[in-house]
């Protein structure tokens, strides 16, 4: 069984989801610490031909806490609440795109979903848009899994999860590279391989392309069965 784990990431890059697909089961890893300024609760969009951030807005982040203990604004039927801003930040920058009547719904279900907790928030999304992708990856929750050893760290932690979970295969995204050595895995019977996205470019409103943006400029642009085709455009390296 092929398995990958990864923080949940706030609608993120093409690559996150590749990983999600390349395995058999995914582990949403939920009960490490927050990283501040990472991709946990941002993102990039495109607005008029540049990069730009969005974000969820918090409560109470700190790296001292674990994802699944970072709250989020409370929800409110106020129009400036931070979900409500975010998605018409988003309708602004996208409305001229093909795929715009198709995707909003997603994203309305996505960024205006109820919820007081980032890390559930986050695995809504996550499921959501495998959903729509059709993905039939498993997806677990780190925190959920009972028989794992939360004492242990990095590589250990993963090779128990692996072991619990009993996969044969781990699957990291190309950046584990400096984190995890193959021999720690082989000791443990387990095939260590890093994922590394193809180069992929689609049209963006006529202008030079921007790479690395979230999932929702891939969407945006590309039909269901296009990004559906993205998905397998990676190499597996050991």
């Amino acid at each position: 069984m092929k398995l990958s784990i990864m923080q949940p990431y706030f609608l993120p890059y093409l690559g996150y989801w590749q990983l999600i697909a390349s395995a058999d089961t995914f582990v949403i890893y939920d009960d490490v610490n927050f990283i501040k300024g990472g991709w946990i609760n941002r993102n990039r969009y495109l607005y008029q031909g540049q990069p730009k951030y969005f974000n969820v807005t918090m409560s109470g982040a700190s790296p001292n806490k674990k994802i699944n203990e970072v709250g989020l604004m409370p929800s409110t039927d106020s129009r400036y609440h931070p979900s409500e801003k975010l998605l018409s930040t988003l309708q602004m920058a996208y409305r001229k795109a093909p795929m715009y009547p198709e995707v909003l719904p997603l994203l309305e279900d996505i960024i205006l979903h109820e919820e007081d907790n980032l890390a559930r928030y986050l695995e809504y999304s996550i499921r959501r848009i495998c959903e729509y992708l059709d993905i039939p990856t498993k997806i677990l929750v780190s925190s959920q899994i009972a028989e794992k050893d939360s004492s242990l760290a990095k590589e250990k932690k993963v090779i128990n999860i692996c072991r619990c979970l009993g996969a044969d295969t781990y699957i990291n995204a190309i950046g584990g590279r400096e984190l995890y050595r193959q021999e720690e895995f082989q000791a443990e019977g387990l095939k260590l391989y890093f994922i590394r996205m193809n180069p992929i470019e689609y049209p963006q409103f006529g202008q030079e392309f921007v790479p690395g943006l979230s999932i929702v400029d891939v969407l945006m642009f590309n039909d269901k069965e296009t990004v559906k085709g993205y998905l397998k455009e990676y190499t597996l390296e050991q």
